[in-house]
């Protein structure tokens, strides 16, 4: 099984590729191939696609090769996001989860 980096609910927002770097630091640091994020660690321009912010994070995340996990429900559930949440939930780079059990079971298969 993979190691996995959860970060804890309170802490600085996963905001742009600077902080994203900052958590790449730390699951190396930590050996992880994961990287479970809560959701409400996001900043809020992540469920708006057209910001750019979700894509930068994301991209980062797919260079250094570690999966991003999304920790819970978004705040937005229509339209392009479930589109993309939808999709993304078929690859191996980024999952979004409802909760520890869908992990659990996602990274078990």
């Amino acid at each position: 099984m993979d190691t996995v980096l959860t970060l804890p609910d309170d802490g600085p927002l996963l905001d742009g590729e600077r902080a994203a770097l900052d958590v790449l630091g730390d699951a190396f640091g930590a050996g992880a191939h994961t990287v479970v994020v809560p959701v409400g660690r996001l900043a809020p321009d992540f469920f708006v696609l057209r910001t750019g912010v979700a894509g930068a994070i994301t991209q980062k995340f797919v260079q250094y090769g570690v999966r991003l996990v999304v920790l819970g429900e978004p705040t937005t559930t229509a339209g392009p996001v479930a589109d993309w949440t939808r999709e993304a939930n078929q690859g191996r780079d980024l999952w979004f989860v409802a909760d520890a059990a869908e992990l659990e079971a996602r990274l078990s298969r």
